[in-house]
């Protein structure tokens, strides 16, 4: 006999509230517009007012990678003791070359572990250079090289100081509602849904205008708190926040003081030493459209005072035939 059918699973997105995304940034081949990127965005001044809205940045969105300098508030609130690049790096979605996983592994050691605490996915290094690097010296994928191994090292390093089971970090209820208590904290919202990001930590929704809110109050925190120390060690040491070639990097050496952190799908933010703060969202993820909506929004505010370095991120060229043919830029 055939077995019985089964029944459909349901659909959590059957009856879906779709965010009221607009066009933020446009690629062009020749005279066409090739491709259009959606999404969302909010520009909040110093004192924390909407300048600029775009979209529908009260709608909840996953920030990815974006909440781990948050994290980072956290675990210092805790009481982890990091020096600054081992801080950087706690907030990072580095690029694995070999000064990262170095820093890793001094978290780590630090607390007398080793890489066999880590317990997030594995993975070849995130940046094209330090991949075709660690490949061409025989490297497989693994934790280390992963883009969170700095994060994760890190929530092994506070597990290991509460005297809480290395092993679990990621199903400990305390520390869990360690860092959902940061960021609600931060962020002056309620988190409005959780799921797990890719390396296996929590992920919580909150709004564009959430996410501005938590990076402004990195920027402009009392010299000392756990907030300000995780600013200054990721403006610092950007090349440990991203890598070499990186657009974060590069934005952070652009503008002195700046705060910036990416996340997968498609996520920006960005606070500037007066707690000027933005956050984008595209629409499809696409990550090549997160920086010149971004560089916009961020030389509009600044005006002549612009940098230059901070402008050349704005676009870049369609190529055709290793030539020029068209630019992606925002609207």
């Amino acid at each position: 006999m055939n077995p019985a059918p089964t029944q459909p699973q349901s659909n959590p997105l059957e009856s879906p509230v779709l965010p009221k995304h607009e066009p933020l940034v446009v690629a062009t081949r020749g005279a066409a517009v090739e491709s259009i990127h959606y999404g969302s965005a909010v520009l909040l001044d110093a004192q924390g007012v909407v300048r600029a809205s775009l979209g529908d940045p009260q709608a909840a969105y996953y920030p990815r990678s974006a909440l781990k300098p948050l994290f980072a508030v956290g675990m210092l609130r805790a009481g982890l003791e990091l020096n600054d690049q081992q801080l950087a790096l706690a907030s990072a979605s580095h690029s694995g070359a070999p000064i990262h996983q170095q820093v890793a592994t001094s978290t780590l050691a630090a607390a007398n572990l080793d890489e066999t605490a880590l317990r997030n996915s594995t993975d070849l290094p995130y940046g094209v250079a330090e991949r075709a690097d660690f490949l061409a010296a025989g490297g497989t994928a693994t934790q280390l090289a992963q883009n969170c191994s700095g994060k994760h090292a890190a929530l092994a390093a506070l597990s290991e100081l509460k005297g809480w089971d290395t092993a679990n970090y990621l199903q400990d209820e305390r520390l869990l509602q360690l860092l959902a208590d940061t960021v609600e904290e931060l962020t002056g919202e309620k988190i409005s849904g959780v799921s797990t990001d890719g390396c296996g930590t929590p992920v919580y929704l909150i709004s564009l205008h959430g996410l501005a809110r938590g990076f402004a109050r990195l920027a402009t925190a009392q010299p000392g708190t756990p907030e300000a120390r995780v600013a200054a060690a990721m403006s610092t040491y950007p090349e440990l926040v991203a890598g070499e070639g990186r657009d974060v990097t590069a934005l952070m050496r652009a503008i002195p003081g700046a705060v910036a952190k990416d996340g997968f799908e498609g996520i920006q933010a960005v606070a500037l030493p007066d707690g000027t703060a933005l956050a984008v969202k595209i629409a499809d993820g696409g990550d090549r459209a997160r920086m010149p909506i971004t560089v916009k929004l961020l030389t509009e505010h600044l005006g002549d005072s612009a940098p230059a370095a901070l402008i050349e991120l704005a676009s870049s060229p369609a190529l055709g035939g290793g030539a020029p043919v068209g630019v992606l830029t925002a609207l």
